[in-house]
């Protein structure tokens, strides 16, 4: 687990492959969390392949926070699971 980003809105937790049960590896994914909302999704497979290519480009245009922003809130209608600290 790796939070690859921390604003005041948004937060983006990158997990790493993790064996499954049949001992295959899989992908790992990303959990992005909506602070105002109070909202979360977990992305994996090819979304997560995906995202992670967009945020790569993302990153090599030295955005701004409001332009990662941004970027995280095409994800807020997916948005379905409470964010619930443990």
């Amino acid at each position: 687990m790796n939070m690859i980003y921390n604003s005041p809105n948004y937060c983006v937790v990158e997990f790493a492959g993790f064996a499954a049960r049949d001992g295959h590896e899989e992908a790992g994914g990303f959990e992005i969390m909506d602070k105002t909302s109070k909202r979360e999704i977990f992305i994996g497979g090819l979304l997560a392949d995906s995202f992670r290519k967009d945020v790569t480009s993302l990153i090599d245009s030295e955005p701004s926070t409001e332009e990662i922003d941004d970027y995280l809130s095409r994800f807020d209608s997916m948005m379905q699971h409470p964010l619930v600290l443990h």
